[in-house]
């Protein structure tokens, strides 16, 4: 067997291997990772978090996602938007969070830019994004699986474009598998069926 494809967790069920490598992992991808999540908090959430990984490994981030929920306000937009200067300040001390200055500030540009648009927008151009899924080949490896595509890089632009920062055309694609807009489990992958329920509000 190839150690690219699934491999059997601890319930005998075949995963993809990435989500063997440690117990959070494990969760994560179980419950979340490839389920359709909308909701423009939620987005924002995911999108902010994709961004603080950049460079860093997820589990990184994931460990610390209680941390950041609480750093920012469980991400709800209209919170996020009204920082000071002084929140910007604890934020960069929040040991509880990565303090990587150009990520908050990133975060907070993003959150008042956000602020500002119609209930659901984040949503939609997102989702607009979303590619066929009925065209897109079904991974057996993770070789087959990209970091960057067409849609990915497109979702990125419309986002720059609209002001958001820290959104390259890889940070969309990792966008676009965590909130299920591609469904990038492996083929034999017993979450890869699973991934329908949507999550996020």
């Amino acid at each position: 067997m190839s150690d690219d494809a699934t491999q059997s967790g601890p319930d005998g069920l075949p995963r993809c291997p990435w989500a063997l490598s440690a117990p959070d992992y494990l969760t994560y991808h179980d419950e979340e990772w490839g389920r359709p999540v909308h909701g423009d908090d939620a987005l924002f959430e995911r999108l902010s978090l994709e961004a603080f990984q950049s460079g860093l490994s997820w589990i990184t981030i994931l460990r610390r996602r209680p941390g950041f929920r609480a750093a920012f306000a469980d991400f709800r937009i209209e919170k996020v938007a009204a920082y000071t200067d002084e929140d910007r300040e604890r934020l960069l001390a929040d040991e509880g969070i990565i303090r990587n200055r150009a990520k908050v500030d990133a975060t907070l540009a993003n959150a008042r830019v956000l602020a500002d648009w119609s209930p659901g927008e984040l949503d939609t151009l997102i989702w607009s994004h979303a590619p066929d899924a009925a065209a897109r080949p079904v991974p057996r490896a993770l070789a087959d699986v990209p970091a960057v595509t067409p849609e990915s890089t497109a979702l990125s632009k419309a986002l720059k474009k609209q002001g958001l920062r820290f959104v390259g055309p890889t940070t969309a694609y990792a966008l676009m598998q965590a909130c299920g807009l591609v469904n990038d489990h492996l083929e034999t992958c017993v979450s890869r069926t699973a991934a329908t329920s949507p999550s996020g509000t």
